[in-house]
């Protein structure tokens, strides 16, 4: 090796020395910085055409685990989307009132029973009636109070998806972006290595906010899709979420897949080549915090909606709701019952139980419905699985109603008439195949003074509250904010006890009727509330319901914290896997920094000496 060749060698070890201590100095600079990778420098050999050998810096690599990466992220989705469950849930058991207080909902509705006790042993009692008064007024306002703070929560639901949809387009654009700087052949240096802890920093959000999976591709490009599959970015180009937030959501505000439907916003992905796909009607969007917004706003809290909605439905219905059996009815070979039909409101009933030519037993329920958009009726819409419902518009008159059940009905032999006025005839057919075994009807008392002990105790707004169906939905959904004491007790709480303008004033049996249907009434409650199953729905008390509503509310709200914990354990492993590769180690810089010491010590004594033998030679 000639003076020459050498002293071009121990310049490139110099060199490529100066670099991997610029690379330790930042490693050691950032080591604190987030999302920061440890580099390192790609040494290389060469040969040039004269014979002499070198060594070059090739690339600046980031030490980091892309599998481990993957993981994390994977589980960063899952945690984010465990911790804001786990939030909202407790936020829920707070609606509900802290246990064992008075201002819970359970409690307040055992105060109700108990000032109705008082009543029935003092009728005539000026304060057990005004006691009573204001328990019921007591149990509305807390109900409402509760569907307020329910609602609450799904609009924070709503403007949280808006807030993290932007989130993640401009985590979407940055990655796009990126992506350009990044190609070409010289992204191997520290400032491609810094772009690069950008674009990571920008997909970690991303996975933050929903479930994806990264595809690194050639040139230092990625391309971010969906869990499902729904690509987001590919290249330089970025797709867009659009999403519209409502503000303030109610009650009867509810996502559906059908537009025509759906009055609440949902999320689209706008491709780059102008068309848009529904993230969420295509289950897209499986985890994250998005996931866990849209989960709260649409099941979560619309069931506990429909948990209070139902018990303000079941002890309005339970006070107010009267079931009459029909009279038997014999014509000829044929027989069956007449029922009155004359006092049915929109949402009242007519039961009827038959069984046919092979002894199986079937139970129909015809619904008066006098909205047609909200016909035909699903089988949903009563809490009985065995039920078969039937929707029948009333406004043409008892004729129209027999015209529309045996257009409906026809085909399993009973046979439907109007003897005369409102009466409604059910017979079996001619060939006495089947049986009628019962015909009932139920109405809704709409006056405190109707005759009978059922009153309208509570209202919805100033309106009897019936179970109307019309095209919009169920009259139930939402009840419990719209729930009120019936203004006239209000004014005149004697209501309470006089059934008839002649009920002497120490009557008991209206406070006995009110008392027994809140504490011993055993409703089938519908299974949209989750307490009970479709094919079992739960039947039981009112405060039995209750109970159950509280602890399964209690028992998910346990679930989700312990999601919590269980999800934090798992990514703090894979997090400490991580750091053991990408994080900077301040011990294993130091000792690289002696090492490269040693080495520039080495090529500087190198050119030390070839520079003094070219002194000597010159001087010769």
């Amino acid at each position: 090796m000639s003076l020459i060749q050498a002293l071009a060698t121990s310049l490139s070890g110099l060199s490529a020395t100066q670099a991997n201590l610029a690379v330790v100095a930042g490693n050691v600079a950032s080591a604190q910085t987030p999302g920061y990778v440890a580099r390192s420098a790609v040494q290389v050999a060469t040969t040039y055409g004269d014979g002499s050998e070198a060594v070059r810096i090739a690339s600046i690599n980031r030490l980091l685990d892309q599998f481990v990466q993957q993981q994390l992220r994977t589980e960063t989705s899952g945690g984010a989307y465990a911790d804001l469950r786990a939030g909202f849930y407790q936020q829920l058991q707070q609606v509900y009132g802290p246990p064992g207080s008075d201002t819970r909902l359970d409690a307040v509705f055992n105060k109700f029973t108990t000032a109705v006790q008082g009543l029935a042993t003092s009728p005539s009692s000026t304060s057990a009636q005004g006691a009573t008064i204001n328990a019921a007024q007591a149990l509305a306002q807390q109900l409402n109070s509760t569907t307020s703070s329910i609602q609450a929560l799904r609009s924070r639901a709503d403007q949280g998806i808006a807030g993290d949809v932007q989130q993640a387009n401009e985590a979407l654009k940055q990655v796009a972006a990126i992506n350009e700087q990044l190609a070409g052949d010289n992204a191997n240096d520290g400032a491609a290595a810094a772009l690069q802890d950008q674009r990571d920093q920008a997909i970690d959000q991303l996975a933050k906010l929903m479930d994806i999976h990264v595809v690194p591709g050639n040139g230092n490009q990625v391309s971010i899709l969906t869990g499902s599959g729904t690509t987001l970015v590919t290249a330089n180009q970025a797709a867009q979420l659009a999403f519209t937030a409502v503000g303030n959501v109610g009650a009867t505000q509810q996502w559906n897949a059908n537009p025509s439907k759906s009055t609440l916003g949902t999320i689209t992905l706008q491709l780059a080549n102008g068309s848009s796909t529904d993230l969420v009607a295509n289950k897209a969007i499986r985890s994250g915090e998005i996931a866990a917004y849209l989960d709260m706003r649409d099941n979560v809290l619309v069931q506990a909606q429909s948990q209070i909605d139902e018990l303000a439905a079941q002890m309005s219905r339970a006070l107010s709701d009267t079931t009459t059996p029909g009279t038997a009815a014999v014509v000829g070979p044929q027989s069956g019952f007449d029922a009155n039909i004359g006092g049915l409101s929109p949402g009242n009933s007519i039961q009827v139980t038959y069984t046919d030519a092979s002894s199986v037993a079937h139970n129909l329920t015809i619904i008066r419905v006098d909205d047609p958009t909200a016909l035909p009726l699903s089988n949903s819409v009563t809490s009985d699985p065995t039920d078969t419902v039937i929707g029948v518009n009333f406004t043409g008159g008892p004729a129209s109603v027999v015209a529309q059940l045996t257009a409906a009905l026809g085909a399993t032999g009973l046979q439907f008439s109007n003897p005369a006025g409102t009466t409604l005839r059910v017979l079996n057919d001619v060939a006495n195949t089947i049986t009628v075994n019962k015909v009932s009807t139920t109405t809704t008392a709409t006056s405190l003074t109707a005759g009978g002990p059922a009153l309208p105790l509570f209202l919805d707004g100033n309106a009897p509250f019936t179970g109307v169906i019309t095209g919009a939905g169920l009259e139930s959904t939402g009840f419990a904010g719209r729930i009120t004491v019936n203004g006239a007790l209000l004014a005149n709480p004697t209501g309470l006890v006089a059934y008839q303008p002649s009920t002497p004033i120490g009557d008991s049996t209206r406070p006995n009727f009110i008392y027994d249907q809140l504490v011993n009434a055993t409703p089938l409650y519908s299974p949209a509330t989750g307490i009970g199953g479709a094919a079992a729905p739960f039947r039981g008390t009112l405060s039995g319901y209750l109970g159950a509503v509280v602890s399964q509310q209690g028992q998910a709200a346990t679930t989700a914290q312990s999601l919590q914990s269980g999800q934090a354990i798992v990514i703090n492993a894979l997090k400490a896997r991580f750091d053991d590769t990408a994080g900077v180690n301040i011990d294993t810089e130091l000792s690289h920094l002696l090492t490269l010491q040693n080495a520039y010590g080495a090529n500087a004594r190198v050119m030390t000496t070839v520079k003094q033998m070219l002194d000597t030679l010159l001087q010769l």
